[in-house]
């Protein structure tokens, strides 16, 4: 009996010592989860390529006895256009049951729409886009947005550190703007704002127009650093029209960003198999790039094979840029819900307390897909970032020469650093003297060739200003008119409130 009586006892210890924080930490929860993703390919955040992620993460999230595994994820997608589909969706499906947790959407101006109408509801949402500068205002309209991937400001940062370590004083920031999605719009605004201090002009070229590469190059003229955001085959185009004019001597920085780790963009490409690969080849020896710093952790490998796996499958051939930001960015959201969610509900929270749920998935740091995800007080995730340059200018290949780890603030210089390429050595060579003799001309002929001279730039400067101001007077009107017919102008002006 005895043995039988501490038999009981010991089952009873192992039960309420052992067993009771296994079932306390296995929480359960049915959780609805609508997802904002476009059915067009053209998209690099369409469905095909991010929703095998965020199933990925489910998946993930239920391995048996996991500290999540209670959690029924139940994912609803729809399609959205980057228009105002999304936000007429979800008013919609509010009218019955609101979804928990929403993912997406990406472009800023639909982002914007739905983001206003979540926080106002109370429902957290995450996305790995809204990346302009408008959405860091969390205080008020913006205050349920998590974002999973780094924002154009964060990208910024990379620059101001370089601006500081170099001691530049003037840049110009050349965009291309297709007036819809406008990524390189917003990517450069953030640099805009956050260098507000330096002396930066600004070039917008049109996708619709051919590219001016000479007005561009006369724009470059009285400035140190060009930080270039478009397509490569314009990236390509300015710089050989810059390496024609000796602008690639050293007088000048040039860089390109490279959006979301995708080549659709200007990614240090040269070579294009034509009669200009030579001189391209030499020009994009002046050409860095920045981008997203990328990681070798072998999980994330495994990951990329079952995502171009799964992409293929649905049919769209081209992997090339299968796993960029987007697809890893949408995958750490579900993780980053799961582990605020469960730290919520230990602390008496339901899921239907989103601002406790978003201050959660703030300020921490936790193990994402690809590495180490960093989250700062303000919801926006910290960036790391590689400087990429050509360091092998025979053969053009190009590889990574400094990072900049946002967490901290840092800025790491790798063996393959060439100062030489940023200390604008070309503008330090001597200046030739100008005489100062009168050449043999008598002193009333020096008079009159100088009032010749004041009357002739007096003429031309009153001509200038007379010319200027007609053409902003063009310029208005047809800004004006162009205000009339653009889809997205007072989405533009008023969603974001950008002040690029």
């Amino acid at each position: 009996i005895r043995v039988m009586l501490y038999f009981i006892i010991l089952c009873v210890y192992y039960f309420l010592v052992v067993l009771s924080p296994v079932m306390t930490n296995n929480i359960t929860e049915d959780i609805e989860v609508l997802v904002f993703l476009p059915q067009n390919n053209s998209y690099l955040f369409s469905y095909a390529r991010v929703a095998p992620a965020i199933l990925y993460a489910q998946q993930r999230l239920k391995i048996e006895g996991g500290q999540y595994s209670g959690f029924l994820f139940n994912i609803q997608f729809e399609n959205s256009d980057c228009v105002n589909d999304a936000m007429f969706m979800l008013a919609d499906r509010s009218c019955g049951q609101k979804p928990d947790l929403i993912l997406g959407p990406v472009c800023e101006y639909e982002a914007a729409a739905v983001v206003r109408l979540a926080s106002h509801w109370n429902i957290p949402v995450i996305s790995a886009g809204a990346l302009a500068a408008g959405f860091s205002n969390k205080k008020t309209e913006f205050s349920h947005l998590t974002r999973i991937a780094p924002s154009y400001v964060k990208m910024a940062e990379i620059f101001t550190a370089m601006f500081e370590h170099f001691t530049w004083k003037t840049a110009l920031l050349v965009y291309e703007d297709d007036k819809e999605e406008r990524n390189c719009y917003f990517t450069l605004e953030g640099v805009y704002h956050l260098m507000a201090d330096y002396n930066i002009k600004t070039y917008a070229v049109s996708q619709e127009n051919r590219l001016d590469a000479d007005d561009i190059l006369q724009k470059i003229y009285d400035t140190e650093v060009v930080i270039m955001c478009m397509g490569a085959d314009k990236i390509r185009e300015i710089m050989l029209a810059a390496h024609r004019q000796q602008f690639t001597n050293g007088s000048y920085v040039f860089f390109n960003v490279e959006l979301f780790n995708a080549s659709s963009y200007g990614n240090g490409t040269w070579k294009k198999g034509d009669k200009y690969d030579n001189a391209a080849r030499q020009a994009y020896a002046s050409l860095n790039t920045v981008t997203l710093l990328r990681t070798v952790k072998p999980e994330f490998e495994n990951f990329s094979v079952e995502m171009k796996k799964s992409i293929e499958e649905t049919g769209l051939d081209d992997c090339q840029d299968c796993v960029n930001i987007f697809v890893e960015g949408f995958h750490d959201a579900m993780l980053l819900y799961a582990i605020a969610l469960h730290e919520a509900m230990r602390n008496g929270y339901n899921k239907k307390n989103g601002m406790k749920i978003t201050s959660l998935m703030w300020n921490r740091t936790f193990e994402g897909i690809a590495g180490q995800v960093s989250m700062d007080a303000n919801g926006d995730r910290n960036g790391d970032f590689s400087l990429m340059a050509m360091t092998n200018v025979e053969a053009g290949t190009y590889e990574v020469v400094a990072n900049y780890f946002g967490v901290n603030g840092t800025f790491q210089l790798l063996p393959a650093f060439n100062i030489d390429s940023f200390t604008l050595r070309g503008r330090h060579k001597a200046h030739t003297e100008i005489p100062s003799k009168s050449c043999g001309l008598g002193m009333s002929a020096l008079t009159g060739v100088s009032v010749g001279a004041v009357l002739g730039t007096a003429m031309l400067l009153a001509f200038y200003f007379f010319r200027k101001n007609f053409r902003i007077t063009i310029e208005r009107r047809t800004h004006s008119e162009e205000a009339n017919t653009r889809k997205h102008y007072q989405l533009r002006e008023d969603s974001i409130r950008t002040n690029f």
